[in-house]
């Protein structure tokens, strides 16, 4: 509706109302159509009729003029903002704009919404795959504009202070973008009633003070932002009063919790976790009563769940995790029409209410590593559609709940580390949908009921340190999902049965302290992914089979104890990834085979057997001496309290140890020429014609090269590195813009054969490696100010190429350890290792799913141009498996010095391995020393290092890199002491990386408060938490 301020300015005859158009038009057809004058002449004025009416005429059409230039270039200044806003995103992969035309009607373009004049009311366009700078000195000047919804896309740049200009604006989603800097004033918006902004990489000081004008706010989303800390909680939110959806988690909150919060009656949905809010819970949450939804997990949030929570009758999820909590929590009782109850890691105690069990529609129930004692309530899940039960980690008794999946719906059932007793309730024999039964370390007895063996779903069974009896049955044929098996400390009996080889995707089997016996089952050669076998205290006899040494994958075997005979096979020195051997006391005879030669093995155990014969040269070391005890018919000439050969034997053992090493030297030849020739052609292929069409090139922001620019700079001069996963070019652009290019090639068949000691790349049989799809699924999801940016990957036939930011400043193992190195002050070591730590927290815990890096180390932290560090090549990442698959890997990862020591032993790879390696990157920016260094010892390393030091203060002290200033080393030593918790030998008693940050943050340099998280996580005392960094040999 248009104001119409000209009639004012002429002599007031009559006064002419605002009109639309239509309206105008009717006005002007009564005065032409009726025979008598709608406006009676002015008594003032005298005119007769006739002139009355030619005047008012002649006022009609002026005014419809007036108003048709008015409206006509207002239509058309629309469309050209529109198309302008079309350029604007001209590098986007959608077809939301090939409606948006100079022929087209603006109000029918694809996401436009007109109001009843015809002005553009609303812009739409929210998961169109977007990528550009969005111009809101244009769009606002979108005079009638009430929405503007671009959620979800690439969006990138700052957003202007053009915005204010948008004052008709309502809603306003902008969230999940990749926008930077600080958000401007939005006091102007007093419309405003939606506000999301979350995920959307904006920095800076938030204005919190804008929100006081914002009255008529509705919805309020800023999460998942690194703004800058606040000093205390925002005042100005608790004046929203009509807000019915708050969400401020992960952005940087500090402080209480106001009791204030009380006067937002109409929210629906609160979350502040992922913040640093501490304090108790205010009283003034439970007069929420209409909140749906409260989570306020992962603070440190401290003291008993407010009296009067259990007033919020309508709650449907409460998620109150890892925060100091304690006390009992019977005033969730009343909480009946709860779905999801999270209250894993804290300290509650007391017992779990028994009106649980009446809780019609909970499907989730997650209180891990609390105090709880007494029972589950029997009927606990026997309504609703149960999804997972986790209590472990408890003090909990009585009998496992038989009903929690009675609709077939149950995953997870997770009871393990308390004191349940009884037997698995035969009804979980029918739960087809359960992939997790973990109820390890127990008091849990009888048979198990032989249906379980064999559910299809099933990826972990952890039975282990129970008194369960019996045997494994054959049912155990059809779990072809089952990649654990895990019966450790019990009493199971009776022989293998063969259809366990039909189990394929088992990667563990643990079997050890048991009464099994008979054969080992031939058909487990077909078990390819199997990569620990744990068979030791068992009653086993017969022969070792020789299919064993079809199981490629194996790195573990440990079969001691058991009444094993005959000879050791040949086969097992084929293994190619085999680590760890113990055949100790059992019955083996015969002499140890040569091929046992060419295996690295870190531990060899073969005393207390029957064998014969000289021992290999190659395994005649110091720290296998004892594993060949027990055997008196063995000998050796170069390995002390074992006798020595014969002089005949002595000189075919110089000549086998001659032939051996000329062997040897012969493959090195062979291999490095191979090699030479491979990098020697490698860059020719890129020099050929590129075929039409040849190359596919995905981009995840926006571009300003093209897929030539890059392709023609990877040649040798632009080289600047060189890893397990490819090689990494610099690449200089004509605009001046610098990136790095990660080049990673396929290898055919006859070159993994030729390369597989020398090179660590991936194959592929189609199109992309493993390592390449991992690499790039993982890189295109992740948004963190802490984690390098992937533009684009290229990809053709035999070659891949991740096209990165480039970061002048290098890695930190350039700045800590090369000659590039600097001289680096505390406070910047500091910053390095908060980012850092931000960046694996961003990895582990920003995703539905775990990202695990697997090569976390200093050399892949990059420094930006302003020593900000971000976490780089994901060469070895992968996305876990939701339901335990983090549990395995067949892919060996990690670098020597940075490995967490389970891994030499299990292959297994989860988030606590990346928090070994950052505890080792930690030890780095303290002590300023390489994780491996001739000063540790033979066979040590930095760990191993600091932990022998960490006795006195003093010796403490001396650790501390001497660039650090005296005054800041009590500051350095706290970070120390978190990394010597990072690098717990067990990794149960790591932290995790949320912890971790948490920790670094109460490390702040010059803050008063002391780290009491350590003791508090690891459990005990400051000798306990030393006595989990175990000295880790890095020999076994």
């Amino acid at each position: 509706m248009l104001k119409c301020e000209l009639a004012s300015k002429f002599k007031p005859t009559f006064y002419l109302e605002c009109y639309s158009l239509p309206k105008i038009l009717h006005f002007h057809t009564s005065l032409t159509t009726t025979q008598k004058p709608l406006l009676s002449p002015s008594p003032a004025t005298g005119m007769s009729d006739g002139k009355y009416f030619r005047q008012c005429h002649f006022l009609v059409i002026f005014f419809l003029f007036i108003f048709l230039i008015q409206v006509c270039p207002a239509k058309s200044d629309e469309r050209q903002i529109l198309l302008n806003l079309k350029s604007a995103f001209k590098n986007s992969r959608t077809d939301v704009f090939n409606s948006w035309t100079q022929e087209n009607p603006v109000c029918n373009f694809t996401g436009i919404i007109c109001n009843n004049n015809g002005f553009v009311k609303e812009i739409n366009l929210s998961r169109q795959q977007l990528v550009g700078v969005v111009p809101f000195d244009s769009i606002c000047s979108l005079q009638s504009l009430e929405i503007i919804s671009m959620g979800s896309n690439f969006l990138h740049g700052s957003i202007t202070e053009d915005l204010k200009n948008c004052r008709s604006l309502q809603v306003l989603h902008l969230g999940g973008n990749s926008f930077s800097g600080e958000v401007p004033d939005l006091s102007t918006l007093v419309e405003l009633r939606i506000l999301s902004l979350n995920n959307s990489g904006f920095s800076g000081s938030f204005p919190w003070k804008s929100l006081e004008n914002l009255t008529s706010l509705e919805f309020l989303s800023l999460g998942d932002n690194p703004f800058d800390a606040t000093s205390s909680f925002p005042v100005e939110v608790l004046k929203l009063e009509k807000l019915y959806w708050l969400y401020l988690t992960n952005c940087s909150i500090r402080g209480q919790i106001p009791e204030g919060i009380s006067s937002l009656s109409l929210l629906q949905n609160l979350e502040l976790s992922d913040n640093q809010l501490f304090g108790v819970i205010p009283e003034g949450i439970g007069k929420l009563s209409k909140l749906i939804q409260l989570e306020i997990y992962n603070n440190s949030l401290t003291g008993k769940l407010p009296v009067g929570i259990g007033n919020i009758t309508s709650l449907v999820n409460f998620d109150c995790s890892h925060n100091r909590l304690e006390g009992e929590i019977g005033e969730l009782k009343s909480l009946k029409n709860l779905a999801s109850l999270h209250l894993f890691e804290n300290q509650f105690s007391g017992e779990i209410p028994e009106e649980f069990g009446d809780f019609r529609y909970l499907e989730e129930f997650s209180i891990y590593t609390n105090k709880f004692r007494g029972s589950v309530p029997q009927k606990l899940g026997s309504w609703a559609d149960f999804l997972y039960i986790d209590v472990s980690e408890n003090f909990l008794t009585g009998p496992i709940p038989p009903d929690m999946c009675k609709n077939g719906k149950m995953t997870d059932l997770l009871i393990l580390q308390n004191k349940f007793t009884g037997q698995v309730p035969e009804s979980y024999a029918n739960c087809k949908s359960l992939t997790r039964l973990r109820v390890n370390n127990n008091s849990l007895s009888g048979t198990v009921p032989p249906r379980i063996w064999g559910l299809q779903n099933l990826i972990i069974i952890d039975l282990s340190m129970n008194q369960f009896e019996g045997p494994v049955t054959a049912d155990i044929g059809n779990a072809h999902s089952l990649g654990l098996l895990i019966l450790s400390n019990n009493r199971f009996s009776g022989e293998l049965p063969a259809a366990i080889s039909d189990a394929s995707s088992l990667a563990s089997i643990q079997l050890s302290s048991n009464q099994f016996l008979g054969k080992i089952p031939e058909g487990i050669g077909g078990l390819k992914g199997l990569n620990s076998l744990y068979l030791d205290g068992n009653l086993f006899s017969g022969t070792i089979p020789n299919s064993l040494g079809t199981c490629v994958s194996l790195t573990v075997i440990n079969l001691s104890g058991n009444s094993f005979s005959g000879e050791i096979p040949q086969s097992l020195g084929y293994l190619p990834t085999l680590n760890s051997l113990n055949l100790s006391s059992n019955k083996l005879s015969g002499q140890i085979p040569e091929s046992l030669s060419s295996v690295r093995l870190s531990n060899l155990d073969l005393s207390n057997n029957q064998l014969i014969g000289p021992i290999p040269a190659s395994l005649s070391l110091e720290v296998f001496r004892e594993g060949f005890s027990g055997n008196p018919g063995l000998c050796s000439n170069y390995l002390r309290n074992i006798q020595p050969c014969s002089s005949t034997a002595r000189s075919s053992g110089h000549l086998r140890v001659l032939l051996s090493c000329f062997a040897a030297g012969l493959l090195v030849v062979v291999i490095s020429a191979v090699y030479l020739l491979f990098l020697k052609q490698r860059p020719n292929n890129l020099d050929h014609p590129l075929k039409r069409g040849s190359w596919d090139m995905k981009s995840f922001r926006i571009l300003s090269f093209s897929e030539k620019d890059i392709i023609d700079a990877i040649k040798s001069e632009n080289l600047i590195g060189k890893g397990g996963s490819g090689n990494v070019y610099k690449v200089v652009l004509d605009d001046g813009n610098e990136l790095a290019v990660k080049h990673i090639w396929m290898l055919n068949s006859s070159d993994r054969k030729s390369l597989q000691s020398s090179s660590a790349m991936l194959s592929r049989k189609n199109f992309r490696s493993a390592e390449y799809d991992a690499e790039v699924a993982t890189l295109s999801a992740v948004r963190h100010v802490n984690v390098v940016k992937l533009y684009c990957s290229i990809t053709s036939e035999d070659s891949n190429l991740l096209v990165y930011e480039y970061l002048p400043n290098g890695s930190l193992w350039d700045r800590l350890h090369s000659c590039n190195k600097i001289k680096m002050g505390w406070e910047l070591r500091y910053t390095i290792a908060v980012g850092a730590a931000k960046g694996l927290e961003y990895l582990h815990h920003g995703f539905d799913r775990p990202v695990i890096h697997r090569d976390v180390k200093s050399s892949n932290i990059l420094l930006d141009e302003e020593w900000k560090p971000r976490i780089a090549d994901f060469g070895l990442a992968k996305i876990v498996q939701a339901g335990g698959g983090g549990d395995w890997s067949h892919i060996i990862a990690g670098t020597h010095g940075y490995m967490a020591p389970e891994y030499a032993y299990t292959c297994k790879v989860n988030e606590k391995s990346d928090v070994y390696s950052f505890g080792v990157v930690l030890m780095e920016l303290v002590t300023g020393r390489r994780p491996v260094e001739p000063e540790f010892g033979e066979y040590k390393d930095i760990v191993y290092w600091v932990c022998s030091k960490m006795s006195s203060k003093e010796s403490a002290l001396d650790m501390i890199d001497s660039n650090i200033s005296e005054n800041l080393k009590e500051d350095a030593i706290k970070v120390l002491r978190i990394a010597i918790h990072c690098t717990a030998k067990i990794p149960a008693l790591r932290p995790s990386m949320r912890m971790v940050v948490q920790m670094l943050e109460e490390a702040e340099p010059h803050k008063l408060t002391d780290i009491t998280v350590i003791k508090k996580e690891a459990g005990n005392s400051q000798d306990e938490n030393m006595k989990a960094c175990n000295t880790f040999d890095m020999s076994t």
